[in-house]
């Protein structure tokens, strides 16, 4: 039977917003917050983080959840996540699901459901986060071990390397089974991902009118922006960039 690998990406050199994952919310961090939103997945998840020095606060995260992790490339994040895979014993017919810790809005339920879907459809990889109408930071991709290895050992470019993906549903899209998953309605329009200050700004409000509970639904937090449309002029700037 299939072994699932729920790899998360996270470090603490974002040129853009520095230590991001680290920043406080909801009384703890930011990458504290993400791993209690995907709680069912703890026995599977490990983070890839970076071997340059910064990463202690993240590895101790890690210990401290009794989550698995692995140090790795910096700038070659595919690597990090072949390794990562690698040093957990992942086989060729293993799934791996890329998702990142600068998502702390990422629903359990959309996880859920893109991992069941990629199971029981013949696919090679599965996606929410390109034209499936879901926000910026619900992102979620699902594919094999064999994948992954094949894009570590060929992928060329610097952008195939930062990225993890690309090689799969890009440079060798014709040769793979690619599905997006589909959201039921278009809420593309909302940006909940967390690279800017403004990004964070506007996470922290979110959670603010949940006052700071953690088990929010994706219907919920849609109702909330639907009703207050005054906070996504938070960070609309950053969209319009």
């Amino acid at each position: 039977m299939a072994k699932l690998f729920l790899i998360v990406q996270a470090r603490m050199t974002s040129t853009r917003l520095p230590k991001k994952v680290m920043l406080a919310l909801c009384g703890t961090t930011v990458l504290e917050v993400f791993l209690k939103r995907i709680k069912s997945f703890k026995n599977n998840i490990i983070i890839a983080t970076t071997n340059d020095g910064s990463e202690e606060d993240i590895v101790n995260t890690a210990k401290s959840f009794g989550i698995k992790y692995y140090r790795g490339d910096t700038n070659n994040v595919l690597s990090r996540y072949y390794e990562s895979a690698v040093k957990y014993q992942a086989n060729d017919e293993d799934i791996i699901v890329r998702c990142t810790s600068d998502c702390p809005l990422l629903d359990e339920k959309i996880l859920e459901e893109c991992i069941d879907s990629f199971k029981t459809l013949d696919i090679d990889y599965l996606t929410c986060g390109f034209e499936g109408g879901f926000p910026r930071g619900m992102d979620v991709e699902v594919f094999r071990f064999k994948l992954l290895k094949d894009a570590y050992l060929n992928a060329k470019s610097d952008y195939e390397k930062e990225h993890v993906t690309p090689y799969i549903h890009t440079t060798k899209k014709d040769e793979f089974k690619i599905l997006e998953y589909k959201n039921k309605y278009d809420h593309s329009k909302y940006r909940l991902t967390l690279d800017e200050q403004e990004d964070y700004i506007l996470i922290k409000e979110i959670y603010k009118r949940f006052d700071n509970r953690l088990d929010f639904s994706y219907d919920e937090l849609i109702s909330l922006l639907e009703k207050e449309p005054e906070l996504l002029k938070i960070n609309e700037k950053i969209k319009q960039k």
